[in-house]
């Protein structure tokens, strides 16, 4: 009697589950840390200069909001490891609900950028303890698809409390936006002990200072800090940069732009995990730049708007492939550190623009200075360029070194 083999493939593996409740009640903290931040964003600098202050004005209020964030964010890794997820957490979202309250009380402008400093140290909290968190709660082989969610997650404040601000803002008053502001990150403060104390990671922790001195890190988040410094210039000036006649125009353009940048932050990650984030840096800077350049044409609302949803596609791809791409290169401990260090060029970026372009445009008008603003962002394309050689580099060398198939 002859046995038969059978020669059915084997059914591939279930794919593991993404939607865990952990995961779930971390997209709530992450909705009102977001929808805060993103509900005054646009509108304290309007709040600042509403009594005849400068385009400086305007940019040292959203500076100062991200030059603690920076700092903050450099300073979060180190107090998770002592104090874990949660309290860390719920400190960020009380430092970034409760001093919006205190808004209200004062257009002094330094109590104005006391308040932004606050509130920055809050914000950088929430992304950094919670990125990493939400990192260490999605599957390594579903990372592209699972970051691609938190982009949508993470955009929906943008897209919805963005251009919601400047309308209640204008239609209600500032202390509405501030209260709300207030509201929704205190309250995601209750989702915030069903959510783990520590996960255990594998691997070798990275530390900050030897995040800082890789290449390997550096490059991507050097290219997104490129394109971050436009997003920090959109949400404050492009209020500004309009004409007087075209304010209808700002809600439209606020809108258009995350919506476009969480559409393809969600097609960047599908993508990533099929073929690799690394090819998808490069275009998403390009996209980005141009959008930019495009920003130069705000007198015109058409103009405007497709502007700044260029901008947004490139901003979306950049977000997704260099985030992705900077989680593949270390082991799980060091998801901290990338967290930070990928949050760090987001800020650092969108301050370092707001503040500059605002001394700028004062010298050279708000064309002029978008055209320069776009220019400079392509001096990242020495990073980009290399990095994508390098990982081209690395996979021949790994699939040289790989057996041959049985």
């Amino acid at each position: 009697m002859t046995e038969t083999l059978d020669s059915t493939p084997p059914a591939p593996a279930p794919r593991p589950p993404l939607l865990t409740r952990p995961l779930l009640l971390r997209f709530v903290s992450m909705l009102g840390a977001s929808t805060s931040f993103y509900l005054l964003l646009s509108v304290v600098p309007a709040y600042a200069t509403a009594g005849g202050g400068s385009g400086g004005t305007a940019g040292l209020t959203t500076g100062a909001l991200m030059l603690a964030t920076v700092v903050g964010e450099l300073a979060t890794p180190g107090l998770v490891n002592r104090f874990g997820y949660r309290l860390v957490l719920a400190a960020g979202l009380s430092l970034l609900g409760a001093p919006a309250l205190a808004l209200a009380l004062s257009r002094s402008l330094w109590w104005i950028v006391a308040i932004c400093l606050l509130r920055g140290l809050g914000f950088a909290f929430t992304v950094v303890a919670g990125g990493a968190l939400t990192a260490s709660l999605i599957p390594a082989e579903r990372r592209g698809e699972g970051l691609a969610l938190v982009g949508i997650v993470g955009g929906v404040p943008a897209l919805v409390a963005l251009p919601l601000g400047v309308w209640l803002a204008a239609h209600t008053g500032y202390d509405v936006v501030f209260a709300t502001g207030a509201v929704v990150a205190l309250a995601a403060i209750l989702a915030v002990p069903g959510l783990p104390e520590r996960i255990r990671a594998s691997g070798r922790p990275v530390g900050i200072a030897e995040g800082l001195r890789s290449a390997e890190l550096l490059r991507p988040a050097v290219v997104f800090a490129a394109t971050a410094v436009a997003a920090g210039i959109v949400v404050t000036f492009l209020p500004l940069a309009v004409p007087a006649s075209a304010t209808g125009l700002v809600a439209v353009a606020l809108f258009v732009q995350p919506a476009a940048a969480t559409v393809a932050r969600w097609l960047a990650g599908r993508r990533g995990d099929r073929h690799g984030p690394a090819g998808l840096v490069l275009p998403g800077l390009l996209l980005s730049a141009a959008g930019t350049l495009l920003m130069a044409l705000t007198s015109n609302p058409v103009a405007a708007v497709l502007a700044v949803g260029v901008f947004g596609i490139g901003f979306g791809v950049t977000q997704n492939a260099t985030l992705a791409l900077m989680y593949a290169r270390v082991p799980a401990a060091g998801y901290g550190t990338v967290s930070a260090l990928w949050n760090f060029a987001y800020d650092a970026g969108m301050g370092t623009g707001a503040m500059a372009f605002g001394w700028l445009a004062a010298g050279t008008g708000y064309p002029w200075a978008f055209a320069l603003t776009g220019a400079a962002m392509l001096t990242a394309l020495a990073p980009a360029w290399h990095d994508r050689r390098a990982e081209a580099r690395a996979a021949r060398a790994s699939a040289s070194t790989c057996p041959p198939p049985e």
